[in-house]
């Protein structure tokens, strides 16, 4: 049977799944106390670059408090990051604005 990892702390590495989301797991957004959170600015690391992400929309999911983001597609592109790739959230903080 698989290991399930518990995230509980940053910083955590975690797989960018195919619809270029970013997975928050819940036990992880409760500790952040970001559950009532709409936008947050997230700092991410991917092939040894810091990429700042600024009023990322955190979708909700329906049944447990986890929240996903989608790194934008100027991101994505400007760094390389595919679909299955590992980056490593370094922090999440609360924001208040779409992306800018």
């Amino acid at each position: 049977m698989p290991r399930v990892k518990v995230v509980m702390q940053l910083p955590y590495k975690v797989r960018v799944y195919i619809n270029n989301q970013v997975l928050i797991p819940a036990i992880l957004v409760k500790a952040l106390r970001i559950v009532g959170a709409r936008y947050a600015d997230v700092v991410i690391k991917y092939g040894g670059s810091v990429i700042e992400l600024r009023g990322v929309k955190l979708l909700r999911t329906r049944h447990t408090a986890s929240r996903q983001f989608t790194i934008p597609k100027d991101v994505r592109e400007k760094y390389g990051i595919r679909p299955l790739d590992e980056v490593e959230v370094l922090d999440i903080k609360v924001g208040n604005n779409r992306q800018t």
